[in-house]
């Protein structure tokens, strides 16, 4: 099996040492190197292609949503994932329309990241499950007053149901049980939902609000 390979970008060297050793104590990880600013990351990630950048966002010189930003517009195949100080959902907007897949604050659990970083490298963002209820109660306070009529409108009640309890973090044997319903059914009306807003997973979802100016904070 083929390891993830991540590139460590923070201007804190013992913050760098300490997530090194967390994520090469992985079976599916390696650390393929790190970089003190955002400047050393564009070069490192054009350098070493690594799967996932776990990219602080302060940073002297050039900060971690500017990396980030140079990072996809260079067209590299890196998912970048941002840790940061800064744990407000409101710093969310900014790391998604910089191109990163998510998240994670430095106080989370070592669990959280390793997870992350995984989720990632699979090509799905990272949203906790209150990030991913403030998202997406943006996009249906727009759809309620108007502004995304188009494709919500060809949801069924039932499909909305299941839309706003995936956004709030429950699972399909959760909102099986909440609706009275099968998981097969519940996966059905899921399924049937992305179809109708020609998405296909959670980060498409996230890509197309951004696109579409419905998240903009």
């Amino acid at each position: 099996m083929s390891k993830i390979k991540v590139l460590l970008c923070d201007d804190h060297p013992a913050l760098r040492r300490g997530v090194q050793a967390l994520l090469q104590s992985e079976e599916d990880m390696e650390v393929v190197g790190d970089a003190e600013n955002g400047e050393v990351a564009v070069a490192k990630a054009r350098e070493l292609l690594p799967d996932v950048v776990v990219m602080d966002i302060t940073m002297p010189g050039t900060d971690g949503l500017e990396a980030t930003r140079r990072i996809r517009e260079l067209g590299l195949p890196c998912r970048i994932l941002i840790l940061t100080v800064h744990d407000h959902e409101r710093y969310l907007f900014h790391v998604l329309q910089a191109g990163a897949l998510g998240y994670v604050p430095k106080t989370a659990a070592h669990s959280e990241l390793v997870e992350a970083v995984r989720t990632v490298a699979g090509g799905n963002a990272y949203l906790r499950p209150e990030a991913a209820r403030m998202l997406i109660g943006d996009y249906l306070d727009r759809v309620n007053t108007g502004e995304e009529s188009d494709t919500y409108a060809k949801l069924s009640d039932r499909e909305k149901e299941v839309l706003q309890l995936t956004a709030q973090g429950y699972n399909s044997a959760e909102i099986a049980d909440k609706l009275c319903l099968s998981t097969n059914t519940v996966d059905t009306y899921r399924r049937r939902c992305f179809e109708k807003l020609g998405i296909h997973h959670r980060s498409e979802l996230v890509r197309y609000a951004l696109k579409k100016g419905l998240l903009l904070p």
